[in-house]
Parts: structure tokens; C-alpha cells; sequence
């Protein structure tokens, strides 16, 4: 039988980060977890299977065999160099220790953890013109946020010295307080669950292995890019504290209103008015695309609404595909400021047009039959 996908099995996509991963994982293991299923027996199967998946997926190596060779890579039995411990018969405790850490775990997360954390991830919100968007283009950004302590070099202590291990927990992160039969433990006050302390800490930073500055950034913006897409630079968020590594910066885009095309997709659409003349005889229109003026042949006795299609003069998406057309809707215009004298060609056109009855204007004939229906059978 085929095994399930590890992914889905923890409900997370494949371009997951570590803590997404590992959220998914703390969930689904309260939610499958034995100890809480005693009723269950499909409950401990599921928990194994979750289990598993994350065992390779929170392990960078074993992570980066299954992206390539799926469970071939990882399973022992299949020919990969993977492998897991199981089940094992962990108690919910355990289980439970080991998702949320310190908390309940007796100073071990804390230990795991260290001084060292990663820094945050920062969203960017990034404006583009249209033409940037179907383009492309290199844009520069500034970016306020925290960046590594050049003085101490993230370690937070004075140069020349550095972290010592915690007076008050010796290096555990964490302190047990005891109150008649009961015990209680807690993260150490002293070094907020790292284990270390800075004694001489860094003029610059104050200890913490970073500053607050302002980044210039290079984002090539590749071409095809809509509205709602995100660009993600790796190691370009907030500096980790302690020397952590640094987070991602995601660069969310946006593309402002254009004056004359709408997007939809890989298509663009322009509104294109035409005059009462060309509607009736037909001619050739000058409209613009987005590499320059095009012909649009005009047939005669064009109506309001028709649209005619440009194709290849559309968008290239981003992620691949035949590249978009241009789709020109018209609208036919009405004569404004009139003079005598037009106005009176006008009438006596109107005169000419009005003795052929249906045969000028088909969809008026066509509606004021219908309205001669609709009121046929209200009786009025």
C-alpha cells in the first residue's frame, strides 16, 4: 500500500517554513495523541503516521531527500538512508513535553532552545505600476527593522567577552519552586529560559546582538507578477537575538489602477470610444497597447458593447503559460454641442432612418415587441 504523503498528512503546503510545520505537528498531536483517544483505536495509527511525517520533515536533511526522492529517500526497507524510532510507547507527557517545551518539560526546552533565537519575518508592501507588473523590473526598497550588532557581532556581551552560564539556574533555563507537596517549574527569571547571561553587556546593542537601522534592498520583480503575489527573500527579515539567524522578508505586491487597461489574469481589457460616424460606416482605429500603437479595423454598423480581440497583446504569467490578449470593448459616443445646424442634419436623418422602421434598428424594434407583450398580458 502507498504511504501517505507527509505534507498532507500534517496539512501543510510544500514551501511550509519550520514553524509552520511544527504548529501543524503540536496540533494534530493534542488532537491524535493515544493518551486522549482511549476510545480510539484508529487515533494511535494516525498519531504514528503524523509522527513520522514530522520527524523528516523537521529534519533539513531528511526533508530535502523526500522533496527529491519521496519515501524512497528516507526509508530504510525502500533504499534510502532514513529511517524513525516509531511510537515507542511515549506517554502524553512526553509527547506534550516535547511540543510545548519548558513549560512542562522539567528545563529541557529551554536547553534545546539557547540564547540564540530567529529573528522575525517581515512583510514588505510593494506598489507597482502595470507596466512593472508585465514587464518586470529591478525596484529598491528601505526596509526599517533589526540587523545584526556590528560592535559585539550578535553575541550581545562587550567585545572581548562573552555569555557565562546562569547563576540562578546553572545553564538548566529553567527553576523549580516547591510548595508543600507541590513542585512547580518555571523558566528562570534570571536568564528568561536561555541558560546564559551577559554580565558585561554590549554598549551598542545593550545585549541584545542587535540594532534597529534601515536596509536598502535590490528586489528583481519578475515579469507577468498580478496583485496578491508574494516574493520572498530569505535571511532579509529582523536579525535573530543572541546571533540567531535572521527571518525572511516577504515582499507582498501590489499593482495600482492603470488609466486605461484592467487585468483579469492574462488577459487586459480597454474601454475604446468611438464616434457615431464610425459606428455606422466602419473605419480604422489607432488604440494602444502595452508595446506600442495597433490598427483596430471598425466593420460598419458597429453597436455599443462589441468587443474585438488583440491576441498575444495581453500578459506572459509569472508562473508560465501562453502569454494573454487584448480584449478592446467599444463604446459608441454621443454627439454633445451640437449646432443649428448639426442639430438639424440630425433631425432630418432621423426623418430618413424613422421611414425604414425595423430595418435601422433592429434591437429597438426587438424590445418595444416585447414590451408590447409584457403589457398584452397584464391586460393593459
Amino acid at each position: 500500500m502507498a504511504k501517505e504523503d507527509y505534507y498532507e498528512l500534517l496539512g501543510v503546503p510544500r514551501n511550509a517554513s519550520d514553524s509552520d510545520i511544527k504548529k501543524s505537528f503540536r496540533r494534530l498531536a493534542m488532537k491524535y495523541h493515544p493518551d486522549r483517544n482511549t476510545d480510539n483505536p484508529d487515533a494511535e495509527e494516525k498519531f504514528k503516521k503524523i509522527k513520522e511525517a514530522y520527524e523528516v520533515l523537521s529534519d533539513q536533511k531528511k526533508r530535502s531527500a523526500y522533496d527529491q526522492f519521496g519515501h524512497a529517500g528516507v526509508d530504510p526497507s525502500m533504499g534510502g538512508a532514513g529511517g524513525f524510532s516509531g511510537f515507542g510507547g511515549e506517554s502524553f507527557s512526553d509527547i506534550f513535553s516535547d511540543v510545548f517545551g519548558d513549560i512542562f518539560s522539567g528545563g529541557g526546552g529551554a536547553r534545546r532552545r539557547g540564547r540564540a533565537q530567529r529573528g522575525s519575518d517581515l512583510r514588505y508592501n510593494l506598489d507597482l505600476s502595470l507596466e512593472e507588473a508585465v514587464a518586470g523590473a529591478e525596484v529598491k526598497i528601505r526596509v526599517p527593522t533589526y540587523v545584526g550588532c556590528d560592535e559585539c557581532g550578535g553575541t550581545g556581551a562587550k567585545k572581548g567577552s562573552g555569555p557565562v552560564t546562569c547563576s540562578t539556574c546553572h545553564g538548566q533555563g529553567a527553576v523549580r519552586m516547591q510548595q508543600g507537596f507541590f513542585s512547580v517549574q518555571q523558566t528562570c527569571p534570571s536568564c528568561r529560559g536561555t541558560g546564559q547571561q551577559i554580565k558585561d553587556p554590549c554598549r551598542a546593542c545593550h545585549g541584545q546582538g542587535r540594532v534597529q537601522d534601515t536596509k536598502t534592498l535590490s528586489v528583481k520583480i519578475p515579469a507577468g507578477v498580478d496583485a496578491g503575489d508574494r516574493i520572498r527573500l530569505a535571511g532579509e527579515g529582523e536579525a535573530g537575538e543572541g546571533g540567531g539567524p535572521s527571518g525572511d522578508l516577504y515582499v507582498q505586491v501590489n499593482v495600482k489602477e492603470h488609466p486605461i487597461f484592467t487585468r483579469d489574469g492574462a488577459n487586459l481589457y480597454c474601454e475604446v470610444p468611438i464616434g457615431f460616424p464610425t459606428a455606422c460606416l466602419g473605419g480604422d482605429l489607432e488604440v494602444p497597447t502595452l508595446d506600442g500603437k495597433v490598427m483596430l479595423k471598425i466593420p460598419p454598423e458597429t453597436q455599443t458593447g462589441r468587443s474585438f480581440r488583440l491576441r498575444g497583446k495581453g500578459v506572459k504569467p509569472v508562473r508560465g503559460g501562453a502569454v494573454g490578449d487584448l480584449i478592446c470593448r467599444v463604446r459608441v459616443e454621443t454627439p454633445v454641442n451640437l449646432s443649428r445646424e448639426q442639430t438639424d442634419l440630425i433631425r432630418k436623418l432621423d426623418e430618413s432612418l424613422s421611414g425604414g422602421g425595423s430595418t435601422h434598428s433592429p434591437q429597438a424594434h426587438g424590445w418595444l415587441d416585447g414590451v408590447k407583450q409584457f403589457f398584452d398580458k397584464l391586460g393593459l
